[in-house]
């Protein structure tokens, strides 16, 4: 049972429970999934006589979901804290050769101490990252009404071509960010 918890599962176990997803929302009332949506959710319940755009029934419409994100939360905080893996994240050879030529030299935690660190955050190569990347992110899913784990699991499963197509430009977006963007935001 250890081995099960303290290792990830493979694809042909954690695929089909992802793949069960989409029929759990059916059968919940038909409700559509996303993660995005919830900040205005949140808003909504903060602040119920402020913008217009926050003026709704947040408990009816987004309190599941709410719930859903609290959800993710605790079972990060459970698989990062309580069944955490101590042995380093596996990475590829190649994959580490070209994160070392754009100068990434810290391979010890789950991410690169060279980016995520608050020193590395108060740099303009960090406000550049987390600003325009929040910025990217968050106009990306208002553009393309959700995010991509609600295209992914809820749209594409439902075969609705907004999804499929929004899916494809999260990829393409992804790529171009992975080899244009973050080569260029590195020399900074």
């Amino acid at each position: 049972m250890r081995e099960l918890l303290f290792r990830p599962w493979p694809w042909y176990v954690a695929g089909p429970l992802i793949g069960l997803f989409p029929a759990l929302l059916l059968l919940l009332g038909n409700k559509l999934f996303g993660v995005s949506s919830n900040l205005r959710h949140a808003c909504a319940a903060m602040y119920p006589r402020g913008i217009a755009h926050f003026r709704y029934d947040w408990r009816r419409e987004g309190a599941w979901n709410l719930a859903f994100a609290l959800g993710i939360l605790v079972g990060g905080f459970i698989a990062g804290v309580l069944l955490r893996n101590p042995a380093p994240v596996a990475i590829a050879v190649r994959t580490k050769a070209d994160l070392l030529a754009l100068g990434i030299r810290d391979f010890s935690g789950l991410i690169p101490a060279d980016l995520f660190t608050w020193a590395g955050l108060l740099s303009p190569r960090g406000w550049a990252v987390i600003g325009g990347g929040g910025f990217l992110v968050g106009f990306g899913t208002a553009y393309a009404g959700g995010c991509t784990s609600g295209h992914g699991l809820s749209g594409v499963a439902g075969l609705q071509v907004p999804s499929v197509l929004a899916l494809l430009s999260f990829f393409v977006g992804g790529l171009a960010g992975t080899f244009l963007l973050l080569p260029l935001l590195m020399g900074l």
